[in-house]
């Protein structure tokens, strides 16, 4: 009877574990609104699944990963974040495959007049994601450098963790203009603008793949040909998502 008592007070000791058709999935912070949705549709074509999501910057999730976080499905914002992940051996063999794309814009509140690159000498504060870190960063100083403005717009940035919170600096009127993916738009419409699309020699196109260690590893490949699927592929397109 003792032994009894103390394996059941170890058990209530121990974190709540996810059911057994939890599937989680950890995502740039850019899919925010538009995997919410695939996620519905993914529960609702898999009655008794459900999808768990994590939103983040992609490199911080990598290292969430790393660290032996229960994951099943990661979506990155660029190719550098998931390369970090294989070249870790988090992901399962065969399953990396780019699934959507997109673009980088400039922004600034509704109200303001901020038009091109070329305003921006005369703002004072602009945001972007960190390069070290967040993907948009990344894009965003490899156009700018190629556009040949980054020496000098770099001490004017106020780098944000994510593209969200970039996103939301320009919303609040705490940055005068930021860089983007064209999708975040739709989720500030009414607070900012997009007023240049940048051209950007990377690419944006974004990887999904199962992890090696995937508690839910059947059901992780299925919500990863899902977003991939027509059907998941129009419900990504309804939030600015192009083709891959």
């Amino acid at each position: 009877m003792y032994r009894k008592l103390l394996a059941a007070a170890i058990v209530a000791t121990l974190p709540l574990a996810a059911n057994a058709t939890d599937v989680t999935v950890s995502a740039a912070a850019s899919l925010t609104n538009a995997f919410r949705e695939l996620a519905q549709a993914f529960e609702a074509a898999h009655p008794g699944d459900k999808v768990l999501l994590n939103f983040a910057a992609s490199d911080p999730l990598v290292q969430q990963i790393a660290k032996g976080a229960p994951v099943d499905v990661f979506a990155s914002a660029d190719q550098d974040a998931m390369d970090k992940a294989e070249n870790l051996k988090l992901l399962a063999a065969g399953t990396r495959h780019d699934f959507v794309s997109n673009s980088v814009v400039l922004i600034a509140p509704t109200a303001s007049t901020v038009a091109s690159l070329a305003d921006l000498k005369n703002v004072k504060r602009i945001t972007t994601g960190n390069p070290a870190s967040v993907p948009i960063g990344r894009y965003t100083q490899e156009a700018l450098e190629k556009a040949g403005l980054w020496t000098d717009l770099q001490p004017k940035f106020v780098f944000g963790t994510s593209v969200r919170q970039s996103l939301d600096y320009v919303a609040r009127g705490e940055a005068d203009a930021g860089f983007v993916y064209a999708t975040d738009v739709m989720a500030q419409k009414d607070k900012v603008k997009a007023v240049q699309t940048i051209p950007t020699t990377t690419p944006v196109r974004y990887p999904i793949a199962v992890l090696a260690n995937a508690p839910q590893p059947k059901l992780a490949r299925e919500f990863a040909t899902y977003a991939a699927s027509a059907q998941g592929q129009a419900i990504l397109a309804k939030y600015g998502f192009g083709k891959p």
